[in-house]
């Protein structure tokens, strides 16, 4: 017998991605994930209420470094994260082709496609201000500047089909300009999500900048919209039933900023309308100084 068939079969154990570290849900609770024709994939974590929480926890610790980090910097970091995404390209070719029921070739088209839409985003950290900011014309003597700013801990549901491009679409954005994100994965197609809590780990994205969570948006949704200190929720895959009119009710109690789900291709180019969803705008006044006699000022 060759040593290789004596091989006990060596199954990937996924865990959660929350605060730069990987825990199991504090529940203990676990679900089944299959492949499109039922076939058992894995166990992962049925993330629970307060696993949730200690995500919120992590988003918003890490908040003020990430917001405060030079967009140029966040730039780097969203490329590199397209870097390492390329070394473990063809794990995630898998993941996806078992996920969503696809073939090996039509995977890896979508797998390109995310890692370019991180390479896209990389591009417009430190392109975004001059598209939605600028000084404003005000009739007086005073610089009247606008300027974007993020608006802080997002909750993203990610879509439920679109377990990786979707998924990375969703996200990019959200961290891209500034903000910090607790996301809720595909509940049936978790494995990508949680696989790239791995390579988040390795991209020189500080920890709690992305928090994941595997499980139920029914169960976790609620709570998350609910939260005081979580600023604005991404209701893309919030497909089931009433559940995004439950979780935009939750949500108006402390006026967090609400993108609803709409039919979306995310095989098309996306636009800037993500990243403006999750922008504050500042306008700061400053007089120019009086006019003199030549009617000159400084």
């Amino acid at each position: 017998m060759s040593e290789s068939a004596t091989r006990l079969s060596v199954f990937k154990t996924y865990k959660l991605y929350v605060g730069g570290k990987f825990p199991r849900s504090e529940s203990g609770r676990v679900y089944e994930v299959t492949d499109s024709k039922g076939k058992w994939l894995a166990n992962v974590p049925l993330s629970s209420r307060k696993d949730a929480r200690d995500a919120v926890v992590a988003a918003r610790k890490a908040f003020g470094g990430w917001a405060g980090a030079t967009a140029y910097n966040r730039g780097q970091v969203l490329y590199r994260v397209a870097e390492m995404l390329e070394g473990r390209r063809d794990q995630f070719v898998r993941e996806v082709a078992e996920s969503e029921g696809l073939s090996k070739s039509k995977a890896a088209v979508v797998v390109d496609a995310a890692i370019d839409r991180w390479v896209w985003y990389a591009g417009w950290t430190d392109k975004i201000a001059q598209v939605v900011g600028g000084a404003n014309p005000v009739a007086g003597p005073y610089f009247n500047l606008s300027t974007p700013e993020p608006t802080g801990v997002v909750t993203v549901v990610a879509p439920q089909d679109s377990s990786f491009l979707g998924l990375v679409s969703v996200i990019a954005p959200v961290i891209a300009t500034g903000n910090t994100a607790v996301v809720i994965a595909s509940e049936k197609s978790p494995l990508p999500a949680l696989s790239l809590g791995e390579v988040l780990a390795t991209s020189d994205l500080p920890g709690g900048v992305v928090n994941i969570l595997s499980g139920k948006a029914s169960e976790m949704g609620p709570h998350l919209a609910a939260h005081q200190d979580v600023n604005a929720i991404d209701l893309t895959g919030a497909t089931e039933g009433d559940l995004a009119r439950d979780l935009e009710i939750a949500a108006a109690d402390n006026l967090k900023r609400v993108l609803r789900p709409h039919a979306e291709d995310f095989a098309e180019s996306p636009g800037t309308h993500r990243m403006t969803a999750f922008l504050e705008t500042k306008t700061v006044w400053h007089p120019t100084g009086s006019l003199g006699a030549s009617g000159s000022s400084y």
